[in-house]
């Protein structure tokens, strides 16, 4: 195996050089520069333009929803330094979502109509609503761009295309980490990088319904995979007993476990009993080994353990530019991880709304339509990759999973903790990846 490396190359990290590099287009790439272009050296003072996002200020998402409004307010002031959208600026709002719900989430969308007239709501994840808000951007025809990952945005908006021209969900469907971790450990295994002991799975999940999509995609492709599921358990959440899961488990060993359970702390106490007693099994868990509390809690029990995400900046030139300049305004501790989804969803929305000549508010439908239908031929690389939308669902596609082009999908992002004092390393998919998998330490 190679030598990990965390070596980057020297970036052009000013706001011009890295928008040079960024590509858009209905099927062809067409430099960021294409915005300041179209403004023709306008400066942003005509009428401000309102942009809305719903976001959790408050509440226990509270920290994410803190980086979104970083990432809007970033975002705005660049695209404001290009001329705004033919010489409007952008004039960010925010209304809390608090502990979402449809009982927050609908009324913080409805006050962002009515009470500011915004033109397009774009902002991160919201739960619990299971598209109940989408009603309120279709009576008000405009542009709605969100991070949920949720499979029921592909039903919702695919079956009423026309009602629903306005809403988008700018990262892949959770469904994607269940069937995607499938190809994820055949990929390991055709490469010469893994060899299972045997070809079965235990697949752990929580009740909640993210949790359960997850784990019913990984158990129902599982044969299509060549996997054999030998165990499908679902715990009661908040837990930090695990011995009578573990002990499933030690008693017909699989060649991986998947935790589609999420929260850190939970997943730490999971690698605190199993490292201890461990079988021959790579370990797979869901968002939770992504935050720093599933390593300070775990310690080093949380060495090779693997998870993904579908929406995060990238390790490459692009995604470090951005993270660079994110953590020189926020500071070290801000995260430019969970930022880059909004960041990168207001700079494709103004690109698309410039293209079609401009934006509107509440009621503008034939504009926000022309606005729409730039975003669905939209290719557009950002600081996440590219990001580029299923028809007629308006969703992100993911690479490698829907596609094999990584120019026209969003990576998947693999990552493994190979020093839990360290960030996680990306180890694929290909040509994101900057290190190589590593063994478990507790493989025997």
């Amino acid at each position: 195996m190679a030598e990990k490396s965390k070596e980057t190359k020297t970036v052009d990290s000013s706001r011009r050089g890295f928008l040079s590099k960024s590509a858009v287009g209905a099927g062809a790439a067409l430099t960021g520069t294409m915005l300041g272009a179209i403004n023709n050296s306008a400066k942003a003072d005509g009428d401000p333009i309102p942009l809305g996002g719903g976001m959790p200020m408050t509440g226990w998402a509270a920290a994410d929803g803190i980086e979104f409004k970083r990432a809007q307010e970033m975002a705005c002031d660049e695209i404001n330094a290009l001329g705004g959208i033919l010489g409007r600026p952008l004039k960010p709002v925010v209304e809390d979502t608090g502990n979402q719900g449809a009982d927050n989430i609908i009324p913080a969308m409805q006050r962002l109509v009515d009470r500011h007239g915004v033109h397009a709501i774009i902002n991160g994840y919201n739960t619990g609503a299971v598209t109940a808000e989408y009603d309120v951007i279709a009576d008000a025809g405009i542009i709605y761009v969100h991070h949920n990952t949720d499979i029921v945005h592909h039903e919702t908006v695919g079956n009423d295309p026309e009602r629903h021209f306005g809403n988008f969900m700018g990262d892949p469907a959770e469904y994607w980490y269940g069937e995607g971790l499938l190809a994820f450990l055949n990929g390991l295994v055709d490469t010469a990088q893994w060899s299972p002991d045997n070809r079965k799975i235990a697949i752990v999940t929580g009740s909640q319904n993210y949790s359960m999509v997850i784990a019913e995609a990984i158990r129902d492709n599982a044969a299509k995979y060549n996997w054999d599921i030998s165990l499908f358990e679902t715990v009661v959440v908040p837990i930090s007993e695990w011995g009578p899961t573990l002990t499933k488990i030690r008693n017909d060993p699989p060649a991986a476990i998947a935790v589609t359970h999420w929260v850190p702390q939970d997943l730490a106490q999971f690698m605190l009993q199993f490292v201890p007693n461990p079988t021959n099994s790579l370990v797979y868990m869901q968002y939770g080994p992504s935050l720093a509390a599933f390593r300070e809690v775990g310690q080093d029990s949380t060495n090779g353990v693997l998870y993904s995400t579908v929406i995060a900046s990238l390790q490459d030139e692009i995604g470090q530019a951005f993270n660079n300049r994110y953590k020189e305004r926020f500071g070290p501790s801000s995260s430019p991880l969970v930022g880059a989804q909004v960041y990168d969803s207001i700079h494709y929305w103004a690109l698309a709304a410039a293209i079609a000549g401009g934006t509107a508010g509440p009621g503008g439908f034939d504009q926000n339509r022309k606005v729409a239908e730039r975003l669905r031929r939209m290719i557009y690389r950002g600081v996440m990759g590219t990001t580029h939308f299923f028809l007629p669902e308006q969703a992100a596609i993911p690479y490698p999973d829907a596609t094999n082009d990584p120019s026209l999908g969003m990576p998947h992002q693999y990552l493994q903790i190979q020093d839990f004092t360290d960030e996680p390393e990306m180890i694929a998919p290909p040509p994101y990846e900057t290190a190589k998998f590593a063994m478990p330490p507790w493989f025997k």
